[in-house]
């Protein structure tokens, strides 16, 4: 006898077709038969060793987060409920540029430092891997959520060639071409830029597109932060366009948002760029998360040439008196690069989390109000934070528009990210609730998406994307990871006061035909395994 029993579920299956009512037997972490409409029907119903009562629930695919900053969370996190109990079962994780594979010792201790704002220190992590490979190896000795990973360039670069803004000789671009080579070769899915944050963003595009063209020759895609979000965001999707056009590479634009006031309303835009782009025959995709504000590191605001060097470098540039006086005139006058060629504005930056726990008085409160209670300018408070807590501190930053994540989440070619970085006192509500907001805000309470449209954004349209044969729809033959939810009462509990609170209306939660969430609370099963790269036909 098999050994799950799905009775009486409302199936939205991932495809974006209509819902309809069946039991869905599961064994050996797959779906094993779809019987539609069998109460119904009168037929003999199928039997197993458990059965679920699925009544007034929906079933469908586990969600694919798409844009995760869960690198180390999940090695040392077995629990992880910030992502199983918001139904994801797969998440994509080496994002933006920067992770801890392929490494060697000198560049683990720099890229350590470089995104402890998104990750932490990783004190408390054996960094028992150097290699692609040998962390997939170790993701599989089991963890929460099944994980891709996606070879960072930024970490490549740092290898090869260092954290000078200079181009690459011959040499090191060679060499850049083998890590990925091998990343590929070892199970990666493809590779991601950080085209903001150093030592990525001093690549130019000829050897992107070098990089592009090895990713290309493995199936894989190129997933860039892109060099603009604010002032010049409509050119700098248009270069990662005609850069992976140039290369034949499949391109996914993470966190595909308009921000800063120069872009309010200017969302169709862009989606006129990917329609153009997408007729041409390029193979577009893109990930949004659900809420208006971003987060990033405080550091990641700074000008390009104050981060040349890595973070030592960084830190001896904010103790010169001279030095900080420039930086500050980047910040506050002619734009930095770093925080997307717009003037910052001190008031829509709020600290969300700190290093070190004697600076908690910041947390919640932002640059210019933290300002004001010290008597002191913005940029005092700033830098003194910078140097205080070693570049450690993360941020809100309330630059976005609602009317452009409407418009942008309903494109063809979308699927969700939550970008949720797990580290801080109050987290972006994201990192706990993009899922949920999903079904609740933007299906059930705005119309913005039908359930069954956003379900294949959340699960069908990322699998396709990454390339997985049996995975994303509920399909006889297919993984059994799987989400039953309430699209009554599913809701995100996350909110910019409470971030780390959990979701409601997600009972129960299966990867690989195991609950890791039962009854709505967290089991101690640890289901979820690398997902390597499929080769290509």
């Amino acid at each position: 006898m098999e050994e799950l029993v799905i009775r009486d579920a409302d199936v939205v299956d991932g495809s974006g077709a209509d819902a309809y009512r069946a039991d869905v037997v599961v064994d050996g972490g797959r779906i094993t038969s779809i019987v539609k409409e069998a109460a119904a029907a009168g037929c003999q119903r199928p039997q197993a060793r458990r059965e679920l009562d699925a009544e007034g629930l929906v079933l469908s695919p586990g969600f694919v987060d798409m844009h995760a900053h869960s690198d180390l969370a999940l090695l040392r996190d077995p629990d992880h409920s910030a992502k199983a109990a918001q139904g994801v079962t797969l998440e994509v994780i080496g994002q933006d540029g920067l992770s801890y594979a392929p490494v060697d010792d000198r560049t683990l201790g720099e890229v350590r430092r470089a995104i402890a704002g998104w990750n932490g220190p990783g004190d408390d992590v054996d960094f028992d891997w150097r290699t692609v490979g040998e962390y997939l190896d170790r993701l599989d000795r089991g963890i929460a959520v099944n994980a891709a990973y996606l070879i960072p360039q930024g970490t490549v670069r740092a290898l090869a060639v260092g954290w000078e803004d200079r181009e690459a000789t011959p040499d090191e671009l060679d060499r850049m071409r083998r890590l990925v080579a091998e990343g590929l070769e070892q199970g990666a899915v493809g590779m991601s830029s950080g085209l903001t944050y150093t030592p990525g963003m001093y690549a130019r595009d000829a050897e992107l597109t070098e990089l592009c063209r090895v990713v290309a020759s493995y199936g894989g895609y190129y997933c860039p932060h892109h060099r603009s979000y604010g002032a010049g965001a409509l050119q700098a999707y248009e270069e990662m366009v005609a850069l992976t056009r140039e290369a034949g590479c499949s391109l996914h634009l993470a966190h595909a948002t308009m921000n800063f006031g120069v872009n309010k309303g200017r969302a169709p835009e862009l989606l006129s760029l990917l329609d153009e782009a997408l007729a041409a025959g390029s193979d577009i995709s893109l990930d949004t998360y659900p809420y208006t504000p971003g987060c990033t590191t405080l550091a990641a605001v700074l000008p390009s040439w104050a981060s040349e060097g890595g973070p030592e470098e960084t830190l001896r540039r904010l103790a010169d008196e001279e030095t900080a006086e420039r930086i500050r005139h980047h910040l506050e006058v002619t734009g930095s690069d770093g925080c997307h060629g717009v003037p910052v504005e001190w008031d829509t930056i709020e600290i969300s989390g700190v290093g070190d726990p004697a600076l908690a008085d910041v947390v919640g409160r932002t640059i210019r109000e933290s300002a004001d209670r010290r008597r002191e300018a913005p940029w005092t408070t700033a830098r003194g934070l910078l140097l205080a807590d070693r570049l450690a501190p993360t941020i809100l930053q309330h630059v976005g528009h609602e009317e452009n994540v409407r418009a942008i989440m309903r494109h063809r070619v979308h699927t969700g990210g939550s970008d949720g970085i797990l580290q801080g006192a109050k987290p972006h509500p994201r990192a706990y609730g993009t899922f949920p907001h999903y079904l609740g805000h933007y299906v059930r309470e705005l119309g913005v998406l039908s359930l069954e449209e956003c379900v294949a954004h959340l699960t069908s349209r990322p699998a396709a994307r990454l390339r997985l044969p049996d995975r994303g729809l509920v399909r006889e033959g297919y993984r059994a990871d799987l989400v039953l939810f309430d699209p009554a009462t599913v809701a995100a509990g996350s909110t910019f006061a409470e971030p780390r609170t959990l979701p409601t209306g997600i009972p129960h939660v299966l990867v690989d035909g195991r609950f890791v969430i039962e009854d709505g609370r967290r089991t101690d099963v640890l289901a979820g395994r690398a997902v390597r790269r499929t080769p290509p036909a």
